[in-house]
């Protein structure tokens, strides 16, 4: 809104000094960390307390699962991501550019994403169980709401004259120039990225504040490949497929990283309040959609390694359960499975993290390995 107002500014009373900062990406990126962490730490206290009235009881704690977190765990209350998905927004309205496609499309995932994840939340608190909405409903819903943001990447998103078709092709990191275009494929192939981004942040939110700074690392890492990628002089000297527009989006990651700043404020151990489905779905799809965006699919699988790797845990204990009725991890997903070895929660919860930067770092390494 403000990149807006200054451009109506410029255009009827010239140029002015101190508005010019608001060109910037930069400047408008610092902006969104800050007005992010403010407005959650601004609603913060009053709207737990809120949500801890409302909801009685809090979010419904599995009894099948780690011993402790049914006394430890017990009556926080749940939907903090609503918090989260309010410091984004109100960041991103006012800070970045809104005739930006890429910015309507990652907020459209964000918002709906974070919708879904609220409705299970809700069914969830009401009737003090621990299965929300149907798992084959979300995933469709999920996936509907996935296809129309790629739509829109796809059909309004710019396109550089060298690189006609790549709002439809997977690019490969390392490889100079290495594309695929799928062609109207790509509109499943971006929507599965989204969706299994979303449901493996969803899979990591387990302990207090596990999901919170990995989400954060992924979210200013991408936040870098945007600016690059959108940035035609520094794409070209990294010899990366630039993307017009796209730098917009690390506005967008920005808000994420200050949100994120802000909600740690109140889930830094013990946790006043848990993101809920509503925030682990929304930032998690909102990642997979900047992946998207600047066509780093694969770099994502890198970067956001340890969401991964808490999936694959899911899927290999489910599948192995079924075939042999015999377990391969104590508990999954994989962090509940160091918990059962007696590692303490802030152990796992700061080795995970360290974890997450790692891999951060050597999704990061690609753009420069040409």
């Amino acid at each position: 809104m403000l990149y807006w107002l200054y451009q109506r500014l410029a255009e009827s009373h010239g140029h002015f000094p101190f508005l010019n900062l608001l060109r910037y990406i930069t400047f408008r990126g610092g902006m969104a960390v800050a007005t992010s962490q403010l407005v959650v730490v601004i609603m913060g206290s009053r709207f737990i307390r809120w949500m801890k009235a409302k909801q009685g009881r809090g979010q419904p704690i599995r009894a099948e699962g780690i011993e402790r977190h049914v006394v430890e765990k017990a009556g926080t209350p749940t939907m903090g991501g609503l918090m989260f998905i309010a410091g984004i927004t109100v960041s991103t309205l006012l800070w970045a550019d809104l005739t930006n496609v890429y910015i309507w499309a990652v907020l459209l995932v964000t918002l709906g994403f974070g919708a879904l994840g609220f409705m299970d939340d809700y069914a969830k608190v009401t009737k003090q169980t621990t299965a929300g909405i149907s798992g084959r409903a979300r995933l469709a819903v999920e996936a509907g709401l996935a296809m129309t943001a790629v739509f829109l990447m796809i059909r309004f998103g710019q396109a550089s004259p060298e690189n006609a078709h790549l709002s439809t092709s997977l690019a490969f990191p390392i490889f100079k120039r290495a594309l695929v275009d799928l062609s109207w494929f790509y509109l499943a192939f971006g929507a599965f990225i989204i969706v299994g981004a979303s449901n493996a942040v969803n899979f990591t939110d387990g302990l207090d504040g596990l999901a919170t700074v990995p989400v954060m690392i992924a979210a200013a890492t991408f936040g870098l490949i945007a600016y690059l990628v959108g940035n035609f002089v520094f794409a070209n000297y990294l010899e990366l497929h630039f993307v017009p527009g796209v730098g917009e989006v690390a506005v967008f990651c920005a808000a994420i990283v200050g949100s994120g700043l802000g909600f740690l404020w109140y889930n830094a151990p013990p946790a006043r309040i848990f993101m809920g489905d509503c925030g682990a779905l929304s930032l998690g799809g909102a990642i997979g959609a900047v992946a998207v965006a600047t066509k780093h699919e694969i770099v994502l699988g890198i970067v956001g390694g340890l969401f991964v790797v808490e999936t694959v845990s899911v899927i290999i204990q489910v599948f192995w359960f079924k075939r042999t009725g015999r377990r391969v991890f104590l508990m999954a997903p994989i962090h509940h499975h160091f918990e059962r070895l007696g590692w303490s929660e802030p152990t796992i919860v700061i080795r995970f993290w360290i974890v997450a930067i790692m891999l951060a770092l050597l999704g990061l390494a690609t753009l420069k390995l040409r």
